[in-house]
């Protein structure tokens, strides 16, 4: 049977757990961690979903979280009463820093596709414009790290005899970026587009500077009956220029080098 109300809508139950596999790649690099929610209330009565982060392999190998991380806590919601936002990734080992944010990117874009409301039948289509930068740098090993996106969905599939609905969103360049690009060097075009992608990190006293293209193509299956995430995955190119700096103010760098990022993403809901 088609749901009752918004083809999208989340339909919570108190006390509702959830956990979510999510394995990914990265630039070759091999990584998988397990999320596990609660469904509770806030103070405001508006629904949330709270996750632990455990689990965590990278490179076949398990990784010991430190307290800090142990104990941090994801608040995510597919409720329209919360805007999805970045949390303090300051607290957490640097490790979880992925797994957090693309946790993040997969409920943000159920949360807008929902948001828009006008996404009821396969081939439905919508484009939002955004731009405002999301970051997800830590302050100490990633000292800027912005995109600047809009989305492009598309809802591909209605199956009510599977019980799902699937989801294509596409996050695209706009024609204006708003990310902090520092250095004039970092304003050139790096590919067929403005920059909108830029990611600074610090090791000892370097600075490796990087500008560029990025996009994403998210993929997501949701429940019919009561509007949570069954599974996803993302596609995550970048086409960056890269440079070594000694200096914070990164204008004293050396020769630029073309670097090609893919990162590719996916979870599934454990019952």
């Amino acid at each position: 049977m088609p749901p009752r109300g918004p083809l999208l809508e989340r339909r919570y139950r108190e006390g509702e757990t959830l956990v979510y596999r999510m394995k990914a790649t990265d630039e070759g690099r091999r990584y998988e961690a397990l999320a596990t929610g609660v469904v509770k209330k806030d103070a405001s009565g508006a629904w949330i979903e709270e996750f632990a982060w455990s689990g965590v392999i990278a490179g076949g190998a398990p990784i010991s979280l430190p307290p800090a991380s142990v104990d941090f806590r994801q608040v995510l919601s597919l409720d329209q009463r919360k805007t999805p936002a970045i949390p303090n990734l300051a607290v957490v080992h640097p490790i979880l820093i992925g797994p957090i944010t693309d946790l993040l990117t997969f409920y943000s874009d159920l949360w807008l596709a929902a948001h828009i409301g006008t996404l009821s039948k396969p081939g439905d289509h919508a484009y939002q414009e955004v731009g405002t930068p999301a970051s997800w740098a830590d302050g100490r090993y990633v000292v800027l790290g912005e995109d600047s996106i809009d989305f492009d969905i598309t809802l591909t599939q209605v199956d009510v005899a599977r019980g799902v609905a699937m989801l294509l969103i596409r996050h695209v360049p706009p024609k204006k970026p708003q990310v902090k690009l520092p250095a004039m060097w970092m304003r050139g075009a790096v590919a067929d587009t403005p920059n909108n992608w830029v990611n600074v990190t610090r090791n000892a006293e370097k600075y490796v500077a990087e500008v560029g293209k990025e996009t994403f193509d998210v993929q997501l299956t949701v429940s019919l009956s009561d509007g949570k995430i069954l599974s996803g995955n993302i596609e995550n190119p970048v086409k960056a220029q890269a440079r070594d700096c000694p200096d914070a103010s990164l204008t004293n760098c050396g020769v630029p080098r073309r670097h090609e990022i893919l990162r590719q993403i996916e979870i599934s809901s454990i019952r």
